[in-house]
Parts: C-alpha cells; sequence; structure tokens
C-alpha cells in the first residue's frame, strides 16, 4: 500500500523523537560528551538505525521479515561493539569503530534495496540515493552553520553564552536526525535532488583532475615522499578514498545523460589520474610493510588500497570504451554497483576478524 505524505510525515516525526532520546543517553546518565566513549562507538549506529526504520516504514510494502532482520543486526552490532574486550590492541578498537559506520552503511544498501541480491539497478539507484544525500547533507550543514552562528551570535549580544547547552542539546541532535530528514526531502522531491548531481560531475570533476594533476606536479618537485612519511601517506590516502567516492557518485549520477560527451571525458581523466596516485600509494605501502612489517593499520591501508585499484582499473575500462567503443554508459553503473559487495565482505573482516588476527599485536 502506497504511504499518503501526511503518514510519512508522522513516520519521519517519530523517528527523529527516536534518534533525539538514543543520542542523548550519555547525557541522561549523567556523562559529558566530551568524557564518553558512547559516540565513538554507537553514534553510526543510532543514525543507520533510524535510517533502516524510516526506509521500512516508509517502503511501499511492510514487510515484517525485513524488520526482525534489521532489529537483530543492530542489536547483534551494538553488543559486540559495547562489549569488545578492553585488552584488545587500540589501534584495532580504532580501525572497528571506523569501519563499523561503513559496514553499516552496507547493510542499509542491502536494506535500501530490500535484499535483492540479483537486481543491479537497485544498487545504482542506492548509489545514487547516496549521491544526492551527500550533496544535499552539505548543503543543509552549510545552512545549520549559519543558523548556529546567528543563534549563538544573537544570545552573546545579550550577554548570555549558549554555547554549550547549544552545541550538546541542539546541534548535536540536529546532526544525527539530518540524514532521515535529507532521505525524506530527497523522497518527496526526486525531480529536483536527481539533477544536483550530474551538475555537481560536471563542475567538480574537472576542478578535481587539474587539482590531483598539480598535486603530482608538486608533489615530484617538492620531492615529498610517501615511502618515509607516514602522515603525507595517510592525507593521500584519506583523498584517493574520497576522489574515489566522487568518481562512482558522478558516474552513476551522469550515465543516464548518453549525450554529455565531455562529463564522461573528464571522468575518464580524472579516473587515470586517481590510478596514477593509487599505484604511487600502494608502491609506498608496499614498501612500508617490506621495512616494518604488518601492522593493523598499514594491513588495513593495503587492502582498502587494493579494492580501490580495482574498482578505479573496471571503471577505467569501462569509461575508454564508453568514450572510443561501443559499449554503453550504463555498463560503467553496472560495474559500480557490482563492486559493492567487495566493499561490504572488506568491512566485515576489519570489524569481525581483525580483532582476533590482531590481538596480540
Amino acid at each position: 500500500m502506497k504511504k499518503t505524505e501526511k503518514s510519512k510525515i508522522f513516520i519521519l516525526i517519530a523517528i527523529a523523537v527516536l534518534i533525539a532520546a538514543l543520542i542523548r543517553i550519555p547525557q541522561i546518565f549523567g556523562f559529558g560528551i566530551e568524557t564518553s566513549f558512547f559516540y565513538e562507538k554507537n553514534a553510526a549506529l543510532i543514525v543507520f538505525l533510524g535510517l533502516s526504520l524510516y526506509v521500512l516504514f516508509t517502503a511501499e510494502r511492510f514487510r515484517m521479515d525485513h524488520l526482525i532482520i534489521t532489529l537483530s543486526f543492530f542489536i547483534l552490532c551494538t553488543l559486540y561493539v559495547n562489549l569488545l574486550p578492553g585488552n584488545i590492541n587500540k589501534d584495532v578498537l580504532q580501525l572497528v569503530w571506523i569501519h563499523m559506520p561503513l559496514m553499516l552503511w552496507c547493510f542499509y544498501g542491502s536494506l535500501y534495496t530490500a535484499f535483492d541480491r540479483k537486481d543491479i539497478g537497485k544498487r545504482i539507484a542506492y548509489i545514487k540515493y547516496n549521491g544526492d544525500l551527500a550533496i544535499l547533507g552539505a548543503v543543509l550543514i552549510i545552512a545549520g552553520m549559519i543558523f548556529s552562528a546567528v543563534a549563538m551570535g544573537l544570545f552573546s549580544a545579550i550577554e548570555m553564552d549558549i554555547e554549550k547547552f547549544y552545541m550538546e542539546y541542539i546541534a548535536l541532535t540536529a546532526v544525527a536526525i539530518a540524514p532521515v530528514a535529507v532521505t525524506y526531502v530527497i523522497q518527496k522531491y526526486p525531480r529536483i535532488t536527481h539533477k544536483i548531481a550530474p551538475l555537481v560531475a560536471r563542475i567538480f570533476s574537472p576542478l578535481v583532475a587539474v587539482m590531483l594533476l598539480f598535486f603530482l606536479a608538486a608533489m615530484i618537485i617538492t620531492s615529498k615522499s610517501p615511502y618515509n612519511d607516514r602522515q603525507f601517506l595517510l592525507v593521500i590516502n584519506l583523498l584517493l578514498a574520497g576522489v574515489t567516492a566522487l568518481v562512482v557518485f558522478s558516474i552513476t549520477g551522469t550515465a543516464a545523460q548518453e549525450k554529455q560527451r565531455y562529463t564522461r571525458i573528464m571522468l575518464l581523466i580524472l579516473t587515470l589520474v586517481t590510478l596514477i596516485i593509487n599505484v604511487v600509494t600502494l608502491s609506498a605501502i608496499i614498501y612500508r610493510l617490506g621495512e616494518f612489517g604488518f601492522t593493523p593499520n598499514r594491513t588495513t591501508v593495503l587492502g582498502a588500497n587494493i579494492l580501490i585499484f580495482g574498482n578505479l582499473i573496471l571503471l577505467a575500462i569501462d569509461l575508454f570504451r564508453a568514450n572510443f567503443g561501443k559499449r554503453e554508459v550504463s555498463q560503467v553503473e553496472r560495474t559500480t554497483a557490482r563492486f559493492l559487495p567487495v566493499y561490504a565482505l572488506w568491512t566485515v573482516i576489519i570489524v569481525f576478524l581483525f580483532p582476533w588476527i590482531f590481538s596480540t599485536s
């Protein structure tokens, strides 16, 4: 049965109240946000639980079995991340906390696609949704920052310091609720939101490609090497992950527009430049492994870079054939969608196996 607009708003409000209550647990029990590890372990669980419940209850057909699977999964993850032994390697714990949101994102994707493993189109829709979510979320964050600055500025003008109260009770709750609210906007105004990703791709793809070329040139001129500089290697890896995400979201956002050859060529250039950086990063990681051996962090970075390298290779081949051969652009989308389970498997390995593989490191 199709959900009415009023019922969706009611579901949105109910889930927002639930998220607000859960995110306030440390304060309810007398712990300050600056002294509690609660958010490192549970913030992502709360946000993705809200998103999952919203998708479940606003679906055209409610599935009780999906609700049971979802609640069971979140209960298992909550117990697991909060009951991990304290004597586990601290680096491993950090990796678990970092990759738990990525694993939850993968599960949320399965739920978003109604656990349909065969329909690639649903995976593509999920990637497009994430692109819209990221862009609209960024706009909402900017608007929220402006509103916060104005609010605190007005109260400071009458000599009332509300910064601590505002950040703990309003800003924190608003950030947790924002993804669900943005999801509602995407569902309500699909024609508007689906036009944003192609626009962003056309603007930022060439800018990022040029920036990466200058970055490579500057790295050579300054003789800055990721082989011996750990912090520089970390920065490159974060850059690599961000650019890869931009490529993936841009491809799914523009593939339907067959006539935009300029955008497709720019995406190919961006992919090739990113591949060059990926090769440099991989060689630096392998060098550091040979010099200093395996650690949880190095193993994680190596695995992530290998996955990104494989993904970029496939995307580069498809984009080249789409630009200069007979392959349809939609094939690039399908390649991207088929690679998602590989990332999901890697996050599961890190979250559930790394604490035991590196328990004594």
